[in-house]
């Protein structure tokens, strides 16, 4: 609908990427539901988008229960009316060779990378349907393409989301709703920093990767952002069903 002020859901929007996502959303007209499970982030982020004339909304949530999933999908919904825009953000991961791995870390990271995504889909894409139109940006990453040594579970996770995304996509086409895929590479946030501080391992790993970076440095979030600023723009309207890495030229296909 022409003029129609537009609204977005992002999870994981309390820091990182997920923060850098929903300003810049919001620095394009869009109204944000910031979705985080810590409250306190949730709320400092919305306070940064009303900072910019933009309408927010702060809502805790924990992403693997999916009554609090579907609860904060109708939140947002009854707040702005309309969700045109969902980006699937959130994500966790911890840096361990698979052997040395316990199921419980396994189940923690499938239920937020991928299980997580099923949920705030399976509860919003019925509305986009409704109304025929709406975009589905899901934050993957460059691990789930190709691969990563001590994330293979991740990795597993995040390649199930690339594959569920195209799938989707050809679904939703005939509704005039869009699926995306964005994959991050190596990016400057809490959790990198997280991952890096685990071990001296983990900290030689990261350092040898950002050497190989041909650009030269790792990503920011910023740079994620830009990619879904786009894919969330009119001028994104004919791309569904497709992968954009962010990454500096580490991998290239």
């Amino acid at each position: 609908m022409a003029g129609e002020q537009k609204s977005a859901i992002v999870t994981g929007a309390g820091r990182g990427i997920g923060r850098a996502i929903a300003l810049a959303l919001a620095r394009n007209g869009y109204r944000v539901a910031v979705l985080d499970i810590l409250a306190d982030n949730a709320q400092s982020v919305k306070k940064e988008i009303e900072a910019l004339g933009r309408e927010a909304l702060a809502i805790r949530v924990d992403l693997t229960k999916r009554e609090d999933v579907d609860a904060a999908i109708n939140e947002a919904l009854g707040r702005f009316g309309q969700i045109h825009t969902l980006v699937n953000n959130a994500g966790w991961d911890k840096v361990q060779p698979f052997l040395e791995n316990e199921e419980s870390t396994w189940d923690r990271v499938i239920a937020i990378n991928y299980k997580a995504i099923l949920y705030t889909c399976k509860a919003l894409l019925p509305h986009m349907v409704a109304r025929g139109s709406g975009k589905v940006i899901n934050i993957s990453s460059d691990a789930g393409r190709v691969g990563s040594t001590g994330e293979a579970v991740y990795a597993g996770a995040k390649g199930a989301v690339i594959s569920f995304s195209k799938s989707l996509a050809r679904e939703m086409a005939r509704h005039k709703v869009t699926v995306n895929v964005i994959c991050p590479g190596v990016t400057e946030t809490p959790l990198l920093d997280e991952i890096r501080q685990s071990s001296e391992k983990a900290h030689k790993v990261l350092d040898a990767v950002t050497r190989a970076i041909p650009l030269g440095r790792v990503g920011s979030p910023e740079d994620v952002a830009g990619a879904v600023a786009f894919l969330a723009s009119p001028e994104a309207d004919f791309i569904t069903g497709q992968i954009i890495s962010v990454n500096g030229g580490l991998t290239m296909c």
